[in-house]
Parts: structure tokens; C-alpha cells; sequence
């Protein structure tokens, strides 16, 4: 995990300003067991497979801050953090560009059969030809407007697709290509269906039974946001019925969002362990983040990212401890 998330120049950079104690076993550390192990650090830099829990909090009292080398904090119990006085921070998006190039790739993966074909070859059993999908004039239906949505409606519209949107919180406004529209048109016109939405409450299982009721016969799925958007047992059944051609998965029901397996082992699927930021480029881009975090607590500052700074007591009083420089 580090290998892949925090590389070496960014774990040099981040020695110059702290000394570095590293996690050197064979799992993710969470609970008491974390809070030993960072025993008298004050900071702890985590990947998204190490949880924030209320135990770690309580049992680390040297600790003040715990620092996500990702956007996602949905691990870590920032109500718990802030009981205690941790500072909990987030990176910044490093990955707009690579969860949105793969978003191409799995749509061309499902619209021509590249992977069962290549499949086929690897197995020895040299495939016949079959009909494909183009992309140039469908219709992508997006659900959500944020960054990753509006840079793979631009690469879509290089592909000479349709774009449609819906996001009533964020509509996409007077973006050239791009049509806002409410969620029963886009679901109807749509050819690819991608949920990008925030994950909440109120958007878990938009992707449901009835969204797949609504769209029409032979369109394609991704996923590659959060795996609670969509329902998996609705999306089992809508490709049983093949209503649903077919879908391409990098998020999901397993461990650390990863696509569950039973669903990611059939054939009208692409999917892949949750890779979407997985490049060096947006790796070292949210690593640096943290290292920029707590270079700025050294100077006695709030770093950029902080989720709970009003609770951050812990940092305060050791602020206001420290001698002058």
C-alpha cells in the first residue's frame, strides 16, 4: 500500500520536515492497536484501509492529527476525533484526470467486448468476431456534477457523444455539450449510465431497482465513484434479465471498496480492485498533500484540508506549549 500511495520522493519530502516512524507489517493497523504502534508520534499519516476509530483517539494521547493520504474520510470517526481534540485532514483531489480516462476505458471495454475477447485469447480459446458499440453518438448520462464528471464529459465530447447531466444541487449551466436533465429523462436516453454523485444518504442505491426499470434495454453501467450508490442485488438483476448489456465496476460491497467478487466474476463485466486513483501522478499529487499538512502544523498552522479545525484542541495547547522560535 505504501508502495503504491506514498512513494519514495513524497516519503523523503515528508522526512524533511518530521521524523518518520513506518507501519512495516502485513496488514492495516486500526483501533488500540494503531494508537501502540504511533505511540508518542503526533501525527498519523493513513491510507483509506486504515480506520479513524474512537479507540485509536483515545488511547494515542500524544496524538494531533490524523491525516488521510485520500478525499475520502468515511473510516474515520471525525465526531470522535473532534471529542478528543484530533485534527482530521483530507487531501485534495489528485485523481480527476485518471478515474476519468479509465471511465473511457471501461465504456470502450463494454461497448466492444475487449475484455472477454482478450480473454478468450489468454484462455487459448481463440474468439469469433462479434459486433461492437461506437461511442461517437450516444448518450452519456451523468449523475453528479462535480470535478470527475465535468472532465470525462469533456473527454465523452471529444468522443462526439451526447451529454447529459443531473445534479440539482450543481447543475452543469451553460456548458457547451453538456444538457441538464431531470433523473427520469437521463435514465430513459441514456446508453451509459455513470453515477458520480457524493455519497450520502440520500443518494445511496440511486442506482436501483427502479433506475434500472427506467432505462432502456441494452445500456451499460459504471461504477467507479462509490459502491453504495448502486444497488448490487438490482444490478444482479438487471443483468440477469438483460436489461442491463452490461457494466464496468472499480468501486463496490467488498473491503475497501473494491467490487464484489460474485458480481465482478461474470462475463458481462469489467471490473477491477478499485484502481481509479491508482497513478503515479495522483498518488504523489495526495501524498504531498500531507506533506504540506504537516509541514504546516510544524509552523504552527492550520494546514489546508482540515475537516474540524475549531476541534483540533489537542494541536492548540501544543502550539501554545512549544518554545518560541
Amino acid at each position: 500500500m505504501r508502495g503504491s500511495y506514498y512513494a519514495e520522493a513524497p516519503l523523503a519530502a515528508l522526512r524533511q520536515v518530521a521524523d518518520v516512524t513506518l507501519h512495516t507489517g502485513e496488514r492495516p493497523l486500526s483501533g488500540a492497536e494503531l494508537a501502540r504502534a504511533a505511540a508518542g508520534c503526533h501525527c498519523i499519516v493513513a491510507d483509506r484501509a486504515t480506520p479513524g476509530t474512537p479507540e485509536t483517539f483515545a488511547h494515542a494521547p500524544d496524538l494531533l492529527a490524523f491525516l488521510r493520504v485520500a478525499v475520502d474520510i468515511s473510516t474515520i470517526d471525525v465526531p470522535a476525533a473532534s471529542a478528543a481534540g484530533v485534527l482530521v485532514t483530507q487531501a485534495t483531489p489528485g485523481f480527476v484526470d485518471s478515474v476519468a480516462e479509465l471511465a473511457i476505458g471501461m465504456m470502450i471495454d463494454l461497448a466492444r467486448g475487449v475484455s472477454p475477447l482478450a480473454g478468450a485469447y489468454h484462455a487459448g480459446n481463440p474468439p469469433g468476431s462479434r459486433m461492437g458499440t461506437q461511442l461517437s453518438g450516444k448518450t452519456l448520462a451523468v449523475i453528479g456534477w462535480g470535478r470527475i464528471a465535468r472532465r470525462l464529459a469533456e473527454l465523452a465530447r471529444a468522443f462526439r457523444m451526447r451529454v447529459l447531466v443531473h445534479d440539482p444541487y450543481n447543475p452543469p449551466g451553460a456548458t457547451e455539450g453538456v444538457q441538464a436533465a431531470p433523473l427520469a429523462q437521463l435514465l430513459a436516453e441514456a446508453d451509459f449510465l455513470v453515477p458520480l454523485a457524493v455519497s450520502s444518504p440520500e443518494t445511496r442505491h440511486i442506482v436501483g431497482p427502479a433506475a434500472f426499470a427506467a432505462l432502456k434495454e441494452g445500456a451499460f453501467l459504471v461504477n467507479l465513484s462509490r459502491g453504495e450508490l448502486v444497488d448490487e442485488a438490482a444490478l444482479a438483476a438487471a443483468l440477469d434479465s438483460g436489461r442491463l448489456r452490461g457494466a464496468a465496476m472499480d468501486v463496490g460491497s467488498a473491503p475497501d471498496q473494491r467490487p464484489d467478487p460474485a458480481l465482478a466474476a461474470r462475463g458481462n463485466v469489467v471490473a477491477t480492485p478499485h484502481i481509479g486513483g491508482l497513478t503515479p501522478e495522483a498518488a504523489e499529487h495526495q501524498a504531498m498533500d500531507t506533506v504540506r499538512q504537516v509541514a504546516a502544523l510544524a509552523r504552527g498552522e492550520m494546514p489546508p484540508g482540515a475537516v474540524n479545525a475549531e476541534a483540533a484542541q489537542r494541536l492548540r495547547r501544543w502550539w501554545e506549549g512549544r518554545p518560541a522560535r
